[in-house]
């Protein structure tokens, strides 16, 4: 059973933004568990949302950041609302972090190293965020970087989108027909 709160097609393009910069999208909690057990490198986690204005800028924040010379060995996102049960688990290893969205969390050989909570993004624009974020890689992490040429990074499109209108993944208006 699809236990998305939203209509899945609708959101494609939030979660293609961070795909095509090499983020991977997690959909179970056992993916969830596979990418954050692990005790050695670096992982950045996303919590992906439809909320315009923090998610507005979290994302191309995020997409900024993975151009930087340095970068996590691995990048993940999970997407609140829609990938609910990854979502929860995700959070679980937020270390007591209260549930927010989006969040950006950064863990290196296995701990909680750096987060931004919505509170956070809320106060920033796109470049704070990357910011932020490079500053933590460059602590953190040692792949080199950018995860993509320079070339498909400048074909992104940043999806902007007030959440409010993304549709109901099964709408709650009786039937009239």
């Amino acid at each position: 059973m699809d236990d998305s709160l939203y209509d899945r097609s609708a959101v494609q393009p939030f979660q293609e933004e961070l795909n095509t910069v090499a983020v991977r999208s997690l959909g179970t909690p056992e993916e969830v568990d596979q990418a954050l057990t692990k005790k050695d490198g670096s992982v950045l986690v996303v919590v992906n949302s439809v909320c315009g204005c923090a998610a507005g800028n979290a994302r191309p924040g995020v997409t900024r950041a993975l151009q930087h010379n340095v970068i996590p060995d691995d990048m993940v996102t999970v997407f609140a609302g829609v990938d609910r049960a990854a979502t929860d688990r995700a959070r679980e290893y937020f270390q007591g972090v209260p549930p927010s969205s989006p969040c950006i969390a950064l863990f290196s050989k296995g701990e909680l190293v750096h987060m931004l909570e919505r509170r956070h993004i809320e106060q920033m624009d796109e470049l704070a965020v990357s910011g932020s974020l490079t500053e933590a890689f460059d602590k953190h992490c040692s792949r080199t970087g950018p995860s993509v040429p320079a070339e498909v990074y400048e074909k992104l499109n940043h999806a902007r989108q007030c959440g409010s209108s993304i549709p109901p993944s099964s709408p709650m208006r009786p039937n009239m027909g």
